[in-house]
């Protein structure tokens, strides 16, 4: 019987320092000089770094795509399937089910339940929700310290409130009155003649808080592009944005400026020094980091923006320098400053701990209440304490997705 483990952290841990100290033996007496592998993200970017640089798979998923070009479920598949063919002692398992829809979370649990039976599996998470069944030794770092904990008990589920005060006043608003803000139409969709969507009908209305639900491949990344990008599949399609419809000469950039966006994509090689200010004054410039003059009316409202996060006083720090969570709520305040019409979160908690998730939650239901901003939230995760008013469910059909509205 093989001694599983794994380990919570949360997001302020040195996951690497951690992932080091088991490779050496020094975590785990019983690892040493045994073969490990690393499942994990951090193994997935220095595949797609070689690929970069070399041009040349180290691994390909089963559509002999390129890791670069392939989903997060493909990757996952992918560099699953590499790492059981190196025959390793045992897999170190880094945030197994992030980004993954509830079909692969399955598919991926039970991959590695087969696996215990001859690998010794040592899980890292965030989440304690996402523990492996098989998996009867559990821990938690204290410091660089392993303490014994029991995932299952109840933790401090403690309503008091982490932002009080209340959100900025609209910066020039952008738009009119607008109803819907977003319209489409049966909207369908192929690539290569592989149906993706087939005639969606769906409007999202100002100051509605909806989440786009479906599973990998279904088509939300394609919808998303049709609204936010400049996806040429949107031109032809009964689509309207902002009361134009798409493809009447309106620039990607006309609509981009009437949308905040987040996506947990955003910060992958990021290394600009920025200070925490300018990186939320730099959302009046839809850039990622300051490379304008900001005026004084946008100082102000940057400045009310630090302090309903509580980060007046640490504004001239690195943003590198905050953790994981406190990232997205910088980048989800760059989002906001205008008070666009939408603000799209792309898989916004994917990598959070469940501290963070928590803050995230609250900070996006405070927007859904005190502004007339339209929220559109796209994961696979119905994510605790978020309080999203309706679902938009695509559902995977040999014909392409259809979708169905619900209310949450």
């Amino acid at each position: 019987m093989k001694n599983h483990k794994a380990i919570y952290i949360s997001n302020n841990d040195d996951k690497v320092q951690l992932i080091e100290r088991i490779s050496s033996g020094i975590t785990f007496e019983d690892v040493t000089n045994l073969k490990p592998a690393l499942f994990s993200e951090i193994t997935l970017n220095k595949f797609i770094e070689e690929e970069i640089i070399h041009g040349h798979f180290g691994v390909e998923t089963e559509t002999k795509n390129s890791l670069l070009h392939s989903s997060e479920g493909e990757r996952k598949k992918a560099l699953l399937d590499y790492i059981i063919s190196q025959n390793p002692d045992y897999i170190i398992a880094d945030n197994i089910f992030g980004n993954l829809d509830v079909e692969k979370q399955v598919a991926i649990e039970k991959t590695f339940a087969y696996l215990s039976s001859k690998t010794l599996i040592i899980q890292i998470t965030n989440r304690k929700e996402e523990i492996l069944a098989f998996i009867k030794n559990t821990y938690k770092l204290e410091g660089k310290t392993l303490v014994t904990f029991n995932h299952k008990e109840i933790t401090n589920t403690s309503t008091s409130l982490s932002f009080v005060e209340a959100l900025p006043q609209p910066y020039r608003p952008i738009s009119e009155n607008i109803n819907p803000l977003v319209k489409f139409n049966k909207v369908s969709v192929n690539y290569s003649d592989r149906p993706i969507l087939n005639a969606i009908s769906w409007e999202i209305k100002r100051g509605e808080f909806w989440q786009l639900i479906g599973a990998n491949g279904s088509g939300k990344s394609t919808m998303l592009s049709m609204i936010y990008g400049d996806n040429p599949k949107a031109f032809g399609q009964d689509i309207t944005l902002f009361g134009v419809k798409k493809g009447s000469g309106e620039s990607v950039w006309d609509i981009k400026r009437k949308i905040g966006y987040f996506s947990s994509e955003m910060l992958r090689g990021f290394k600009r020094l920025d200070s925490i200010g300018n990186m939320i004054v730099s959302g009046f410039f839809d850039s990622v980091g300051l490379y304008k003059e900001p005026t004084n009316e946008q100082i102000k409202i940057t400045e009310q923006w630090l302090h309903v996060l509580k980060m007046y006083d640490i504004r001239k720090q690195s943003f590198l320098d905050l953790s994981k969570g406190h990232q997205r709520l910088v980048l989800i305040a760059r989002a906001m400053v205008k008070h666009p019409p939408l603000l799209i979160l792309d898989e916004p908690t994917n990598g959070l701990d469940d501290f963070d998730a928590k803050l995230f939650s609250e900070l996006i239901n405070k927007i859904a209440k005190e502004t007339d901003t339209a929220i559109l939230y796209v994961s696979h995760r119905k994510e605790a304490g978020l309080n999203p008013s309706f679902i938009y469910q695509l559902t995977q059909n040999p014909t392409g997705s259809t979708g169905k509205q619900e209310t949450a």
